[in-house]
């Protein structure tokens, strides 16, 4: 319940004592922030058996109908509604509202953070919301400007290239030391900013001189290929010619494409 509590009501949302690096003009906008969300739309839900007058209503979010002495909860701010208990979730989020504390938007009902989220971006970082003019946007998501920083090294990538590496940002350095895939055929790593074909969960550099035949060096750019012990080979032909003495067939025939960069790049 308490992890429940600090996911759907993130205390940063509204007390600035939690906010230690706002500056001034930041706190003084989440103090405004956070009580007109008080004021307009922070509400708790009732839980009661549906009243009789209300006998056949529908649920206001599944549709199917509560009758009299069915559990229900109520909320305040949205009128003469009920929901099953199963029902009353955030919009957005879907999660059981932790006792029933809810937030109210045109209609709908949310949690604390996802309904903070409408009017105000929230730092990938830091978890608040961002109060500054600017902010940095990459891959759908935002950051603080001094918040966007080398997942490794911390070194601040505003005005920089970067790499993103399971949602967050890796400096060029950090990423071909540590996460770079080994080419197949040279062996160096595959930079950032070079194009590569993956293969098997194999990777290679996407130029000729080694995403080739490891035969007869025929380019394999878009071309069907076969590939046998982590080599390449443009034909059955030349995989049985690299290795005559194995007298099987190859392990698998495709087609090849590149990706310039990979998914996590």
């Amino acid at each position: 319940r308490a992890r429940a509590l600090l996911q759907q009501l993130p205390p940063q949302d509204c007390d600035e004592r939690y906010c230690p690096d706002l500056a001034e003009e930041e706190r003084r906008q989440l103090r405004v922030f956070s009580a007109r969300r008080r004021r307009d739309a922070l509400g708790q839900g009732l839980a009661c058996p549906v009243p009789g007058p209300c006998h056949g209503c529908p649920c206001r979010k599944c549709g199917r109908r509560l009758n009299k002495g069915d559990p229900g909860i109520s909320a305040s701010r949205l009128g003469d509604q009920f929901w099953h208990p199963s029902c009353f979730s955030c919009h957005f989020c879907h999660q059981l509202l932790v006792d029933l504390i809810y937030f109210q938007q045109d209609g709908r009902i949310y949690c604390g953070r996802h309904h903070a989220e409408l009017f105000r971006p929230r730092c990938a970082s830091c978890d608040q919301l961002i109060f500054m003019e600017e902010c940095i946007e990459a891959e759908g998501r935002r950051w603080h400007l001094e918040h966007f920083c080398c997942l490794e090294c911390d070194a601040p990538l505003h005005g920089q290239r970067y790499v993103m590496r399971s949602g967050r940002p890796c400096c060029r350095a950090c990423f071909e030391s540590l996460f770079a895939e080994p080419c197949q055929a040279c062996g160096d790593p595959i930079g950032a900013d070079s194009e590569q074909v993956a293969h098997q969960g194999l990777h290679w550099h996407a130029r000729a001189a080694c995403f080739c035949c490891s035969l007869c060096r025929k380019p394999l750019q878009g071309q069907p290929l076969t590939c046998r012990r982590g080599r390449l080979f443009c034909s059955e032909t030349c995989s049985l010619g690299q290795d005559t003495s194995s007298g099987s067939a190859s392990d698998s025939s495709d087609s090849a494409f590149a990706s310039a960069p990979s998914p996590d790049s």
